[in-house]
């Protein structure tokens, strides 16, 4: 399809009918009640509206530069996986964004389940109850297939997968995974408590009792554990000065300064192993640390994500003014001296920052929580300082700031970094 016109001047016929042509295959491929993500400048995909507020829109201030492949309105990517763009729900105007879900999609992208070897989960199939580490055992109810056994990621998928087509209650348009992972969604935006949560299902559970509800947060929590991507709890001293991590992972006290690494100092016990009953002990500190690795790779793992993945090399617009980090002459240096590195379009760039703050909104009371945060700069310029779009990389509690001794905090980070320098093995979709 022609797409000129897009760089006619927006008063002009061309443009004009190129918009029309852009809404009927907008509305023909991507609408949701009479509505269409608006491209323009302002919106940036990320408001639905209806066709004559967008035509204005469009008029007024134009579409996102650079906005050439269709994505968020139903254009097919390469790799030929489903065009349905479901982007994250904002703060404001949450149910103008709750769309059909592609749960199963999700999940074949977290599980690398996108071959055709892998087909959906067979309704006469169920999971044998004694299976071990190496997965379930499979058995179809008319015959057993003991020769059939997935390994423990296709478990892991095939048991998430039975739990997405099992449905909320009989009748129900939603499913059971899909009400599990909004109402976690919502959980996350609104801040609430994990008792809150309970409450809420609770109260559910009373006034729709035919419904499958779980019985707590926990309980949802397990469910949906597998799609991936916690974090790990690293112990470190109430000083700042170490890590209870790598080499020193099981001693009880700090080299540095001496301080216990536990609340109750008559605690310790220094022939427990780290993940026997210490781990029931109160540490005096715990950083927060969410592996770098695995959300990367989700990133050219999920077929909504891998082609903005390389949008600086594919789609930017090069004529010299300075719209991404791509544009600037620092990239470009860095190109210069890694060749090799700026070679493949696929190298991520990554951008670091952190800052402190008080979480508790109460600021007569002393306390400083550092978040870091990973940017991946290989996203378009209307996606890479979304939130959303934001990686997560560790909390550093405390009373104070970590101040200079915030290095110590990043070694988990810094050596993931320097993993990924060497090179990940990554499937791309």
């Amino acid at each position: 399809m022609d797409r000129t016109w897009m760089n006619f001047s927006r008063a002009s016929n061309e443009y004009q009918n190129g918009v029309q042509s852009f809404f009927d295959f907008a509305f023909h491929n991507s609408s949701q009640e009479n509505m269409i993500l608006c491209p323009c400048k302002k919106c940036g995909n990320i408001y639905w509206h209806y066709r004559e507020v967008v035509y204005e829109h469009l008029i007024v201030d134009g579409f996102i530069r650079g906005y050439k492949k269709w994505n968020f309105h139903g254009e097919c990517t390469t790799s030929g996986a489903s065009s349905t763009i479901n982007p994250g729900y904002p703060y404001s105007g949450y149910r103008q964004h709750v769309r059909e879900d592609d749960m199963e999609g999700m999940m074949r992208d977290a599980f690398n389940m996108r071959s055709e070897s892998f087909q959906s989960f067979p309704p006469n199939y169920v999971a044998s109850d004694d299976y071990n580490i190496g997965g379930n055992t499979f058995m179809d109810t008319r015959r057993s297939v003991p020769d059939e056994q997935p390994n423990e990621e296709a478990a892991k998928f095939y048991t998430l997968l039975g739990e997405m087509n099992e449905e909320l209650y009989k009748g129900s348009k939603f499913l059971k995974m899909s009400f599990y992972i909004r109402l976690f969604h919502l959980k996350c935006l609104g801040g609430w408590t994990g008792n809150s949560l309970t409450m809420l299902l609770e109260l559910l559970r009373e006034m729709f009792p035919f419904a499958k509800i779980p019985q707590s947060c926990k309980d949802m929590k397990k469910v949906i554990k597998d799609l991936g991507l916690g974090y790990n709890k690293i112990h470190s001293c109430p000083n700042d000065c170490m890590l209870y991590w790598g080499d020193r992972r099981n001693q009880q006290s700090c080299h540095v300064c001496g301080k216990s690494r536990w609340v109750n100092r008559d605690a310790e016990d220094v022939n427990e192993d780290e993940y026997g009953p210490q781990s029931r002990r109160k540490p005096n500190k715990i950083l927060r640390y969410f592996p770098l690795i695995p959300r990367l790779q989700r990133l050219f793992m999920s077929s909504k994500t891998v082609e903005f993945m390389m949008w600086h090399h594919d789609q930017r617009t090069d004529d010299g003014l300075l719209r991404h980090p791509a544009d600037s002459f620092a990239w470009k240096s860095f190109d210069n001296k890694f060749p090799s590195f700026a070679s493949d379009p696929r190298s991520v760039r990554l951008g670091l920052a952190s800052d402190g703050f008080n979480p508790f909104k109460i600021m007569s009371t002393s306390y400083s929580t550092w978040p870091v945060v990973i940017v991946p700069y290989n996203l378009p310029p209307w996606l890479c300082m979304k939130q959303s779009s934001l990686i997560l990389s560790m909390i550093i509690p405390g009373e104070k700031g970590p101040g200079n001794d915030i290095d110590i905090y990043l070694q988990p980070l810094i050596e993931k970094l320097k993993q990924l320098w060497a090179g990940v093995e990554t499937y791309d979709v």
